[in-house]
C-alpha cells in the first residue's frame, strides 16, 4: 500500500518525554550492577566474526531510500535532509535493540512517524508485528507506529519512551508526511541486551574453522542469544495490547534476577521453556553466561504450580499444560548443572525438581510410555497420547534426572529414574518405531508422518536401537529441500527448533558431513539472505523461502516471525561439542571428553569456560593424517577419542606433556569396534598438548 495513503498527522501521537537515562560508555545497561565479564576468554583473530558492538551506544550504518536502495553511508558526523513526503530507512547493519534517541533540526513543526522492523521487506510506515494481536487493521499492522512532534528548532531531541523500547530490529524508518523540513543530525541507540555486561564482546567461548560461513553462523547464534538476554523489566506485557506495543513488564517474579533469557528479541520477550532446550547449551558454550542461565531457571521454578507443573510459558504469559515444555525445564536444569557444577543451586531447587519429576512420571502408563495430557507444544499440529517426541524427551529427562539424583546423593530416586528410562527405551523401540519407514512414527497408532522432532531426538538422546540409527538419520534427509529441512509435523514450515535437534542428531549418529550440509542449507541460507538481519538466527520460515513461519497455524501475520530466536541456535553447541569435540563428562568439567568429528572440514577449533577454567581444543588435517591440540584446566581428567584413518590402527606421535616425564597416565589402547584410539585418564596441568595421528 502506498505510504501517502496513511498521512502521519492522522496518527495518535506518543507524548514527548525528556531524554531517557542512557548507559555511559563502558557501563552496563542503565547502571545495572556490572557482574558480567570484562574481557573475552579467548581473544584472537576469530573475534572479527563477533557481531556484538564494542559499546552500548551504536549508530546506523547507512541510510536507505523508501525503495530500499542506498541513499548514503552514515557516520557520527552525518546529516540527512528530510523534507515533506519521503520515508527514510536507517539501517543499523545488524540486529539491535533498546532505546533510540533522534537529534534533529527543523523548519516548521509537525508529526514524524517512527517504525521498526527486523527484516528489510517489512520496512515502511508500519512496524513489524510483535504484540501478537494480528490484523487489527485488516492488514496485519497491529503494532502500528509511534510519532513525535518535530518542532521548529536548530537542535532538538526525541527519545523513545521506556515503555515502547524495541527489543529487536535492524531497520528504523522515519516518515515525514507534512510540510516540515527536517535535518536528521544524529540517531543513537542505547543497547539493552546483556544488561550486566560491561563489555558486550567478552564471550566465554569461541569457534573457528576453515569454513567462513560456519564461523559466521556460530557467531550469529551467539549474538542471537545475547540479544535474547534482556533486562528483567523489559518483557512484553500481557494481556496483549493493540495497537502498539509495550515492553516494560517485570518478568523476574521477585527473584532478584537482573538478566532473563527469553525466546526472542522482538517477541515474545517471554520465558518459553522449550526454547531453553536448545538455547541453554549454546549459551554456556558461547557466551559462558552461567549467571544468566541460573537466574532464568530460577524464574521458571518460581512459577511452578502447586501440583509440580512447570510453565509452558513463564511471566508475563504464565500458562501451563505442556508436558514437553515441562520436561524442557528439567533438561535445562541438568544442562546448567552439568556445565557449572553449581551444587548450591541444585540443592535449592531440588525439592521442586523432585515434585516436577513426580508430576511427569505419574503419566507413564502400563505400556511403559508417557501418555501426554498436557498438549501444548512448540507448534507441531498434533500432540497427545503416546506421542513419540514427548517420549524421547522423557527418556532424556529420566536419564539426566538419575544423574542429578546421584549428585544429590539420592540413590533411591536415581535408581528409580534409571529403571524407568530402561523400560521406556524398550517400549519406545517396540511400539513407536516403524520398520517399513526406517523411522519413528508420530504416536503408537499414527504412522501418517514420521516427525522431525522425535526422530532427531531419538538420535540425539540415544534412545533408538543401534541398528535403527543409520536408517533414522537417512530418513530425516527425505524432508530436505534446498534451504533446509521441512518439518512433517508442521507441513510447509522449516523451524529452527527442529532443525537444531536434527543437526545434533546426525552428529550423534556419526554423520558429521550430513550435519554440516544441513547447517549450510538452513542457517547459511538465512545468513546470506538479502532481507534478513545478517547477524542472527530466524525462528522459522516457509518452504518457499518467505518469512512467514506458522502464518497458517497460529501466527496471524507474516511479519510476526522472530528474526533473533534462541531455539534456532543449535549449530553453536553442535559445532563446539561435536565437530571440535569438546564435551563435559562430569559436573563443572572435572572430567571431560575430546571426540572430534571432521566431516568435510580441514581444521576447526573451539573453547569454552566453566568455573574450572578454560577448555580448548583444535584439530587440522595434515598429509596422511591429522594433528590435535588441547588445553584443559589443571587437575581435570579426560578421555581423548581419536578418529581413525581407514581401518588400521593409527600411529601416534608428537609432544604431549601432562606432567614432567609423563606421556599418558592410565590405560590406553586400540578399540577395533569403535575404530578409535582412546587415551584414558588424562591428567592435565594446564599446558598445551599436541599429538599427530598418521595412517599406519
Amino acid at each position: 500500500m502506498a505510504h501517502n495513503a496513511h498521512p502521519v498527522r492522522a496518527l495518535p501521537a506518543v507524548p514527548d518525554v525528556p531524554a531517557a537515562v542512557t548507559s555511559a560508555p563502558g557501563s552496563c545497561w542503565r547502571n545495572t550492577p556490572c557482574t558480567g565479564p570484562a574481557q573475552p576468554s579467548f581473544p584472537g583473530a576469530w573475534e572479527a566474526n563477533n557481531f556484538s558492538p564494542a559499546t552500548r551506544q551504536v549508530i546506523p550504518a547507512r541510510v536507505l531510500k523508501e525503495d530500499g536502495s542506498l541513499l548514503a553511508q552514515w557516520t557520527a558526523t552525518s546529516m540527512t535532509s528530510f523534507t515533506s513526503g519521503p520515508l527514510l530507512v536507517f539501517d543499523f547493519g545488524k540486529e539491535v535493540g533498546g532505546i533510540v534517541t533522534i537529534t534533529y533540526a527543523a523548519v516548521g513543526s509537525g508529526p514524524v512517524g517512527v517504525s521498526f522492523t527486523e527484516a528489510k521487506n517489512w520496512t515502511g510506515v508500519f512496524s513489524d508485528d510483535s504484540n501478537g494481536a494480528f490484523n487489527t487493521d485488516g492488514q496485519g499492522h497491529a503494532d502500528g507506529f509511534l510519532t513525535f512532534t518535530a518542532v521548529d528548532c536548530t537542535t532538538s531531541t526525541w527519545t523513545l519512551p521506556d515503555a515502547n523500547m524495541r527489543g529487536g530490529f535492524r531497520y528504523l524508518s522515519l516518515n515525514n508526511g507534512n510540510n516540515v523540513d527536517i535535518n536528521i543530525l544524529n540517531i543513537s541507540l542505547d543497547l539493552s541486551f546483556a544488561p550486566e555486561w560491561p563489555n558486550l564482546r567478552a564471550y566465554g567461548g569461541y569457534f573457528d574453522s576453515n569454513d567462513d560461513l560456519l564461523n559466521k553462523i556460530w557467531y550469529a547464534g551467539a549474538y542471537t542469544l545475547q540479544t535474547n538476554s534482556i533486562p528483567h523489566n523489559t518483557g512484553r506485557i500481557f494481556p496483549i495490547i493493540s495497537p502498539g506495543w509495550i515492553n516494560d513488564a517485570d518478568i523476574s517474579l521477585g527473584t532478584g534476577a537482573q538478566t532473563v533469557y527469553v525466546d526472542g528479541s522482538k517477541r515474545d520477550r517471554t520465558l518459553w521453556a522449550g526454547d531453553l532446550a536448545i538455547a541453554v547449551p549454546s549459551i554456556l558454550t558461547s557466551l559462558g553466561d552461567i549467571s544468566g542461565v541460573r537466574t532464568t531457571l530460577g524464574v521458571m521454578y518460581k512459577d511452578q504450580r502447586s501440583d509440580g507443573a512447570l510453565p509452558f510459558a513463564g511471566p508475563n504469559i504464565t500458562i501451563y499444560d505442556s508436558d514437553t515444555y515441562h520436561m524442557a525445564t528439567l533438561i535445562g536444569t541438568y544442562d546448567y548443572f552439568w556445565f557449572s557444577g553449581d551444587t548450591n543451586f541444585l540443592a535449592t531447587i531440588w525439592p521442586q525438581y523432585k515434585l516436577a519429576m513426580q508430576f511427569i512420571i505419574a503419566k507413564i502408563d502400563s505400556t511403559g510410555l508417557l501418555f501426554v495430557t498436557g498438549n501444548n507444544d512448540w507448534g507441531r499440529l498434533n500432540q497427545g497420547g503416546r506421542n513419540s517426541e514427548a517420549n524421547m524427551l522423557l527418556f532424556h529427562t529420566l536419564q539426566t534426572g538419575s544423574k542429578l539424583a546421584t549428585a544429590m546423593s539420592d540413590s533411591a530416586i536415581s535408581a528409580q529414574l534409571a529403571g524407568l528410562a530402561t523400560k521406556l527405551q524398550v517400549a519406545a523401540n517396540a511400539n513407536l518405531y516403524d520398520a517399513a519407514a526406517g523411522a519413528f512414527k508420530d504416536t503408537d497408532n499414527d504412522a501418517s508422518i514420521h516427525p522431525q522432532d522425535a526422530n532427531s531426538m531419538a538420535l540425539l538422546f540415544s534412545i533408538a536401537n543401534t541398528s535403527f540409527v543409520p536408517s533414522i538419520s537417512k530418513a530425516l534427509t527425505k524432508n530436505w529441500i534446498a534451504i533446509g529441512a521441512v518439518a512433517p509435523e508442521l507441513p510447509n514450515n522449516l523451524c529452527g527448533f527442529g532443525q537444531s535437534f536434527e543437526v545434533k542428531g546426525h552428529l550423534v549418529a556419526g554423520q558429521a558431513t550430513r550435519a554440516l550440509d544441513l547447517i549450510r542449507r538452513a542457517w547459511g541460507w538465512y545468513q546470506n539472505h538479502a532481507l534478513g538481519t545478517a547477524s542472527t538466527h530466524i525462528e522459522g520460515y516457509l518452504a518457499d523461502g518467505t518469512f512467514g513461519y506458522r502464518s497458517t497455524s497460529g501466527y496471524g501475520s507474516y511479519s510476526y516471525t522472530s528474526h533473533a530466536h534462541g531455539w534456532s541456535t543449535g549449530p553453536v553447541d553442535a559445532l563446539t561439542t561435536y565437530i571440535v569435540g569438546l564435551q563435559i563428562s562430569s559436573p563443572g568439567g572435572s572430567t571431560w571428553t575430546l571426540a572430534p568429528q571432521f566431516g568435510d572440514l580441514t581444521r576447526a577449533e573451539a573453547g569454552f569456560t566453566t568455573p574450572k577454567g578454560k577448555f580448548t581444543a583444535r584439530w587440522k588435517l595434515i598429509p596422511n593424517g591429522y594433528e590435535m591440540s588441547w588445553d584443559f584446566p589443571g587437575g581435570t581428567v579426560g578421555t581423548i577419542v581419536m578418529p581413525t584413518l581407514g581401518n588400521s590402527e593409527p600411529k601416534i606421535s608428537g609432544s604431549v606433556t601432562a606432567a614432567p616425564g609423563v606421556l599418558w597416565k592410565g590405560a590406553g589402547g586400540w578399540n577395533n569396534k569403535r575404530k578409535t584410539f582412546t587415551v584414558q585418564n588424562w591428567v592435565s596441568d594446564g599446558t598445551v598438548a599436541t599429538v599427530q595421528v598418521l595412517a599406519a
